[in-house]
């Protein structure tokens, strides 16, 4: 465990970067503060052996206690210092922590980011790494202190008496069989606060988000019996750890700082046999007598240590997992905006769902995917999209496999619309300039016009300045699709992907979201996963999706002539409507 530690501690400190210098200076302050913090007993043995020898030398006792104050004045100065600069290089190491953390989990594959609970990461992202600081702060002007000060005074009370040196040991050695008892299971008992803590952050996160299901079907007593008992199993992986600590941990705590019950007998019995004189006795007894506090100080953070040890590890686990490999500049520019997909095979885990995918989408066009529910077309056009990596095959756009474009390059090219866009507890301006950081208030603003979102941000309580919540809640579905939308046409992606984009939204909003999505995609490649035909039966090519393959291709007329799946879906779908399908005759009505 120890090299684990030692190799955990030395990654932090290569994310401090350019503070690095920071830490170093904290160590060598903290290096002048022990040193003035050891002094002192110098100058306190020196105004003893006075006293002792009858002096009545006023101005040697007055310079000698001038020396004191100054050296703890000096002590505690450099103490100040040194803490500020390991404080300010900690809070830069997190900062940068947190930020490569963020910056990875957006190369990842987002079936690896979704594969881990939120509550998971959240917590390790924010208050694990935050738990990191009181460690990593204190860990090296500490260490410094509080070895090297036990050490030096050693050294001192052996120059005066080497009896009294092995003495003040004594009680060393009991207390460290005492803390070595107390540490015995502590990689089982630590692992078992750590999976409890994961466990109960999963189920809380889980209950919140579902506290409307919950209370709709009345599920509110057994949703909360999983979370008691997370929460249950949570205190008694602690209480558990702690009861079974305490014994060991006040023995190690009372007999080894107790120098006094080894050096006071000890020397007494020297000082009457007079092999030591009484001023080098009292002088021992000044400087052990808190000779093994320092050592408990660092002893103390062992405990902080391990958890900083896996803390680093879980970080490490998301900054070092395998990332959607892209090159850093474009070695080859796409001839056109031509998206040819070939032999794509992709599964979550060890399932495949999609079994060998081909199709073409030239520039300019209006494809549509169509299917049964969990037949693979939300999973194609996320692949299109690069949110995941094929796992074979390749996708292409103008000759260029995707792979071997840039992640923000090919990232600028597509906008993606689903049925649960996100929205960012900012404001709605923000929301909107997200889809390009660059664009000025003005810009924002007449995207927001050209989706029909214009009036009802105005109504809102602060206008464009309104944050809309977490997730956007204080908004409403319609609402937040409309934002969500205007963000993708400040955009100007010339790709277009929408994911049933208007599934969610009820019949007053859809008229709205439609004309939206006919201003974002015309000239624009246009992508489109529907479940109702009507909207795409104008679509230059439709493919049909089954369990993961391509069922059937062509147009609208085409597939009804061919009287297979499409057919089928068709005839359904236009025997729930009245009077007949709706006609939309041109892409940009598609919804």
């Amino acid at each position: 465990m120890g090299k684990d530690r030692n190799g955990s501690f030395g990654w932090l400190l290569k994310q401090s970067g350019e503070r690095k210098g920071k830490f170093i200076a904290s160590v060598v302050l903290a290096a002048f503060s022990m040193l003035c913090g050891i002094a002192p007993y110098y100058f306190i043995a020196r105004i003893v052996r006075m006293l002792l020898d009858g002096s009545n030398d006023r101005r040697g006792y007055v310079l000698n206690c001038i020396a004191v104050l100054a050296l703890w004045f000096g002590h505690a100065l450099f103490h100040a210092l040194s803490t500020a600069n390991s404080h300010l290089a900690t809070f830069h190491t997190l900062a940068v922590i947190r930020k490569r953390a963020l910056d990875h989990l957006a190369k990842m594959p987002l079936g690896d980011v979704l594969n881990q609970p939120s509550g998971s990461l959240k917590s390790t992202i924010v208050e694990r790494i935050d738990s990191i600081e009181t460690t990593l702060a204190h860990i090296l002007p500490e260490f410094t202190t509080g070895i090297g000060a036990p050490i030096i005074v050693l050294i001192c009370v052996f120059a005066v008496s080497w009896k009294l040196g092995l003495a003040a040991l004594v009680t060393l050695p009991l207390g460290v069989i005492c803390y070595a008892l107390m540490m015995f299971g502590y990689e089982e008992s630590y692992a078992r606060t750590v999976r409890a803590t994961k466990a109960l952050n999963a189920v809380t996160a889980e209950y919140i988000k579902g506290i409307e299901v919950i209370k709709v079907f009345g599920k509110t007593e057994s949703s909360y019996e999983k979370f008691a008992a997370a929460a249950k199993e949570s205190a008694a992986s602690f209480v558990d750890w702690m009861r079974s600590c305490n014994v060991y941990m006040t023995f190690a705590m009372c007999i080894m700082p107790a120098t006094m019950l080894s050096v006071l007998p000890i020397g007494g019995i020297m000082a009457m046999h007079g092999t030591i004189s009484a001023a080098d006795f009292i002088t021992v007894i000044i400087l052990t007598v808190g000779l093994i506090e320092p050592l408990l100080g660092v002893m103390s953070y062992s405990d902080d240590i391990a958890q900083m040890d896996t803390i680093v590890t879980e970080v490490r686990s998301i900054i070092e997992a395998p990332e959607m490999k892209r090159p850093a500049q474009l070695a080859k520019q796409p001839e056109n905006g031509d998206i040819v997909l070939e032999n794509i095979r992709f599964g979550y885990d060890d399932k495949e769902i999609l079994h060998g995918i081909s199709m073409t989408v030239h520039a300019g066009e209006f494809v549509a995917l169509v299917g049964p529910s969990g037949s693979g077309k939300s999973t194609v056009a996320r692949l299109i999209a690069s949110l995941w990596d094929v796992k074979s095959g390749s996708i292409s756009l103008g000759g260029v496999n995707i792979k071997d474009i840039p992640l923000d390059d090919y990232n600028d090219r597509i906008a993606y619309v689903s049925q649960d866009n996100f929205l960012f507890d900012l404001s709605v301006r923000e929301n909107i300039r997200l889809g390009r950081q660059s664009a000025t208030d003005a810009e924002v603003e007449e995207a927001a016009k050209q989706c029909g979102c214009h009036d009802f941000i105005l109504g809102l309580e602060n206008g464009y300045d309104t944050v809309v919540g977490a997730s956007g809640g204080h908004l409403s579905g319609g609402e937040r699709q409309r934002i969500a939308i205007a963000r993708a046409m400040l955009k100007n992606a010339e790709i277009v992907i929408l994911d049933e984009a208007t599934a969610y939204t009820d019949p007053e909003n859809e008229a709205l979201i439609q004309r939206s999505v006919a201003k974002l995609v015309a000239g624009k490649t246009l992508i489109v996963i529907a479940h109702r035909l009507s909207t795409v039966k104008n679509a230059d090519c439709i493919y049909v999706v089954k369990d993961g393959a391509i069922a059937e291709s062509g147009t609208h007329a085409d597939l009804l002539k061919q009287n297979g799946l499409y057919s089928s879906m068709w005839a359904a779908h236009i025997s729930t409507k009245d009077g007949g399908a709706e006609d939309v005759s041109d892409p940009e009505k598609l919804l």
